[in-house]
């Protein structure tokens, strides 16, 4: 055999297309299952189960390396240019400036260089499959994982994948929360996963999806969260059925709506006198078990520091809080709160009302114009309704729970998800598959 012979047998072929597609889809399966199981799944109830550890530290690290690494290689430049978006960048602009006042500076940037790490991985996870079709396997494969994950934890760590009631929670006995380290995690992830098997099954993926729709409906009403129980129907209903009727314009006006409507009922009845006053003639006993005392709290310190905030990760858990006098008869100890139940109050906490103000733009606005320039294309709607369902239901459960740039909360993750998965539903054109 000659050199020349030898040389051809051990050149590697180059990758054609059908291999990158089958890699790609691999890879974004693999990101996002972590996104949502973790590398430490069934961790012990409390304050361990809150915060980070090495193993998570170093895995999703290790994470946004490959997440880098498979956007410069694996993906057009210009697809992955398209996602960049300027009040994205406003927004994490006002979050490096909150790095800055933070209390600790160093620790902050460290959180915060996980919240990037979670933008990285989310964009991945959007930009590496090349069809609808390699999204739906994600989406199926990865949602499937951790449902059946958590499924298997019932039966094989029931002292982790159910709450035991023990410490400061015991009002959540026996309540489901899988490999996730909270019900209230639980449920919105399961939520968000229902609305995913919908996709499929919409897509023709009947039966992938129709599994996936209903174990994780069934595991989400088990966490025990009668509003997430509620808002998962609610979205379905308000996002699919304009289309349906034909008037798909009037969504992005029902979601403002709603998003008013919400704004009322919770916050308004704290800071709106006439709503104050008529709800504790009409519903005295509204508080949403105690969140309207934390928020009332929130308002008095947000009017204390209203252009910047107390800084990134300098808030909750800080001895500012720890010892400040509890009043006797506040109906939350906001000593031991971990975040104030409220995610837009919380962002004007940490950073600040004009980056509250340019959040609601990122959140809310941007995404509705994305949503009504999406191409009358079957694909494209299919995937800009998925996206619209869990930004409804995720800005919905905003006002109740935490969860806006918090690191690499899988609730967060799916909320951004939505905002940057309709963006790239306006601007890429999705043909037709065979399984639609």
């Amino acid at each position: 055999m000659s050199n020349t012979d030898r040389l051809k047998k051990t050149e590697f072929a180059p990758l054609d297309g059908t291999t990158l597609r089958q890699i790609s889809t691999v890879l974004a399966t693999v990101v996002l299952a972590i996104v949502l199981i973790s590398f430490r799944p069934f961790q012990p109830e409390g304050p361990a189960a809150e915060g980070g550890d090495i193993v998570n530290q170093i895995g999703f690290g290790s994470l946004g390396l490959l997440a880098i690494f498979s956007l410069l290689t694996l993906t057009d430049r210009k697809v992955v240019a398209m996602m960049l978006s300027p009040w994205w960048l406003i927004v994490f602009g006002f979050l490096a400036l909150s790095v800055l006042h933070a209390i600790d500076p160093p620790s902050a940037a460290r959180a915060a260089l996980f919240t990037a790490i979670g933008v990285l991985v989310i964009v991945t996870v959007l930009v590496l499959p090349r069809d609808a079709e390699s999204f739906t396997t994600v989406l199926l494969v990865a949602g499937l994982a951790a449902v059946l994950l958590s499924y298997a934890g019932l039966a094989l760590f029931p002292g982790t994948a159910v709450h035991s009631g023990a410490g400061v929670e015991p009002q959540h006995a026996g309540l489901w929360r899988g490999a996730f380290s909270h019900k209230n995690v639980a449920g919105p992830v399961m939520a968000c996963l229902s609305f995913a098997g919908l996709y499929a099954f919409r897509r023709g993926r009947r039966w992938a999806g129709g599994t996936l729709l209903v174990l994780a409906m069934i595991f989400m009403v088990n966490t025990g969260s009668k509003t997430t129980a509620g808002l998962v129907p609610l979205s379905i209903v308000l996002v699919a059925l304009p289309g349906i009727v034909g008037m798909r314009f009037l969504t992005p006006l029902i979601f403002l709506t709603t998003m008013v409507g919400a704004t009322l009922a919770t916050l308004g009845i704290v800071f709106i006198g006439p709503l104050k006053d008529l709800v504790q003639q009409l519903a005295p006993d509204l508080t949403y078990t105690g969140r309207t005392a934390l928020w009332d709290f929130l308002g008095g310190m947000i009017a204390q520091k209203p252009w910047f905030g107390y800084g990134y990760e300098s808030f909750w858990g800080t001895p500012f809080i720890y010892f400040m006098e509890q009043p006797f008869d506040r109906d939350w100890d906001i000593r031991g709160s971990v975040h104030g139940h409220n995610g837009y109050l919380d962002i004007a906490v940490l950073m600040g009302l004009p980056a509250l103000a340019a959040c609601l733009m990122a959140f809310w606005i941007v995404p509705l114009v994305d949503y009504m320039r999406t191409p009358r294309l079957k694909e494209n709607i299919y995937l800009s309704d998925f996206f619209m369902m869990i930004l409804l239901f995720t800005s919905l459960n905003a006002f109740l729970e935490s969860f806006f740039l918090r690191r690499v909360d899988p609730v967060w993750l799916f909320f951004l998800m939505a905002c940057l998965g309709l963006r790239m539903a306006a601007r890429i054109r999705f043909p037709s598959s065979s399984a639609g």
